[in-house]
């Protein structure tokens, strides 16, 4: 009996400390839940605040110039996209100035990224005299405001007689400091030095290991930084404005600014929003392009590893 007895008191021990488990499980999963609800919430909070700028550019877009001056802002879109194109096609030539822009930020992102990589390579791999040195400045330079540079570029430019070219915004865009500072950081942890004098051994040549081995390994940091290359170039107002005196020339900034300093502007709000919208499209294509490409390159990686 008192067997018994010891047992069900043992049973309804071990009923007890079950029921305390899933107590206390409940408890860890519900505070879970919460932390993961005030995280969701919080980024849903972000995304919106990122999108609706974007949104209230595309629906001013479809507005005319009056409404947008008298009734404010509102999410629900107008019915004057025809007429704001005629008056932006009409007073600018957006297509000359969207080409101009687009041949500028793709040479820049892609000769940016290959000379800023090879750079990054040659500071990891190869060991020479003043090479910390060489690096330090970099360094510096990062530090220094490009405001300070800018009259030393345009004069530079000048010298050269390439002040009215594309050339002027294309050729200086190549030596990127924190591109090469960003990849060589990248390339110490993705690129192990045991690979390049293995395939040395084998007898590859310097270009054929970096071509074929070093950067297919940092493409992921090449288009990381890519992405604020292109977004970088394709903003660019400032440069284009001294550089670029010519209509034929003009970037799609100045060729926005150029409709938005007209007497009538306040008219033509619609149209300068239908191209500050226009302007914004390869900046989300490249943008997505690059994040996909980037994604599947750190998936790849992991799964290699």
């Amino acid at each position: 009996m008192s067997d018994l007895n010891n047992f069900e008191k043992a049973d309804d021990q071990v009923q007890k400390q079950n029921i305390q488990r899933k107590k206390i499980k409940n408890k860890v999963k519900r505070k879970k839940a919460l932390v993961y609800s005030i995280v969701y919430l919080f980024l849903a909070f972000l995304v919106v605040v990122a999108v609706v700028p974007f949104w209230i550019v595309i629906i001013n877009s479809t507005r005319d110039g009056m409404s947008i001056s008298t009734q404010g802002m509102t999410l629900i879109p107008g019915k004057s996209l025809v007429e704001n194109y005629k008056i932006l096609v009409e007073n600018v030539n957006i297509g000359r100035g969207f080409f101009n822009s687009l041949k500028i930020a793709t040479l820049v992102t892609i000769l940016s990224g290959y000379f800023s990589a090879l750079t990054a390579y040659g500071f990891h791999m190869y060991n020479f005299k003043g090479k910390n040195f060489l690096f330090g400045i970099i360094l510096i330079f990062m530090m220094v405001p490009s405001q300070l540079a800018f009259l030393g570029y345009v004069k530079w430019m000048t010298q050269l007689g390439l002040m009215d070219t594309h050339s002027a915004l294309i050729i200086p865009s190549i030596a990127s400091i924190g591109t090469v500072f960003f990849l060589r950081a990248y390339i110490s942890a993705a690129l192990s030095k045991e690979i390049i004098e293995s395939a040395r051994i084998d007898g590859a040549g310097e270009l054929y290991i970096f071509h074929r081995i070093a950067l297919p390994l940092m493409a992921p940091g090449v288009a990381t930084m890519s992405i604020f290359t292109f977004i970088g170039s394709w903003n660019n107002y400032l440069s284009a404005r001294v550089i670029l005196s010519s209509k034929e020339n003009e970037t799609l900034p100045m060729v926005i600014s150029s409709l938005k300093a007209l007497k009538i502007w306040y008219l033509n709000q619609g149209a300068i929003y239908l191209g500050f919208a226009i302007s914004i499209v390869p900046i989300v294509v490249v943008f997505i392009f690059a994040s996909k490409y980037l994604i599947e390159n750190i998936s790849a990686g992991a799964v290699k590893g």
